[in-house]
């Protein structure tokens, strides 16, 4: 600078911001987990509540139907049992009604019928192993051999093979669904994992008192086996696991009534 020249202030440049710090994100939340299950109490009663008309339903289905081709079953086990598959169909359709329409849901997947560990094999495997410790249980308590109304309906081979197909194909896909898929993951949320299955086992033994002439050995017997069916749901987290399991240990009860030939009818 040269003296007696004026000296001009320093003018600093305009960055535009370009020293500001950046700013910093804010932290992303995690989403909470989905509530599991979705559904409540409320559903599990208008649920079981369908159970009764819908069974009606098929039961009128059936007699309709027989009445206008002009069919005579000989057993009451060819009528009861399309009966029974019919009215189920009617009650799952009104679950499935309630899962898609009302909470905009998948079926299957919102029931867990998911493939897990353990598989399909060691799942028919343990319900083997349960099917014999139920049988030794029913010795241990002298579970009498009464005549029941299950007795009633094998009166012929034509309906021991119609029910024992039933039985090990849709009775158990059906029931592990209501139950063990439906039932038991809302007692499981309330009470825990060991009262949850428990909870649901009992209903379960209670819908086939009827079955065994109100027996309650035999009632006990089939809560034990509820209870074996909810654990394999409960551990595995798959209701299709617990469906195997239900079937092979009905499986185990047929192949032994087939074994022994002085207990099957001669006539179709």
């Amino acid at each position: 600078m040269i003296d007696g020249e004026p000296s001009s202030p320093r003018v600093e440049p305009e960055l535009g911001g370009l020293n500001a710090p950046p700013e910093t994100p804010a932290p992303e939340t995690a989403a909470p987990p989905e509530r599991y299950p979705f559904w409540g109490y409320a559903d599990v009663v208008v649920f079981f509540g369908l159970a009764l008309p819908c069974l009606l339903l098929g039961a009128l289905s059936v007699t309709v139907v027989l009445w206008i081709f002009h069919i005579h079953v000989h057993s009451q086990a060819l009528q009861l049992v399309p009966a029974q598959f019919l009215g189920y169909g009617y009650l799952f359709f009104a679950l499935y009604l309630l899962l898609k329409m009302h909470y905009g849901r998948p079926f299957w997947p919102s029931l867990r019928w998911v493939c897990t560990r353990p598989g399909t094999g060691r799942a028919i495997l343990y319900g083997f192993v349960l099917a014999f410790g139920v049988a030794l249980t029913g010795a241990a308590l002298h579970t009498p051999d009464i005549q029941t109304p299950m007795k009633d309906l094998l009166a012929d081979r034509s309906s021991i093979l119609l029910i024992a197909v039933f039985a090990v194909t849709l009775g158990p896909l059906c029931e592990e669904l209501a139950f063990r898929g439906f039932l038991q993951p809302v007692l499981v949320r309330s009470f825990g994992g060991a009262a949850g299955v428990v909870l649901a086992a009992i209903p379960f033994g209670l819908l086939h008192l009827s079955q065994y002439g109100g027996s309650w050995r035999h009632g006990l017997l089939i809560t034990i086996a509820g209870i074996g069916f909810g654990w394999m749901r409960q551990a595995s987290g798959s209701t299709r696991a617990a469906a195997f399991m239900h079937a092979a240990y009905n499986l185990i009860f047929f192949a032994a009534m087939f074994s022994q030939k002085g207990s099957i009818p001669h006539a179709w």
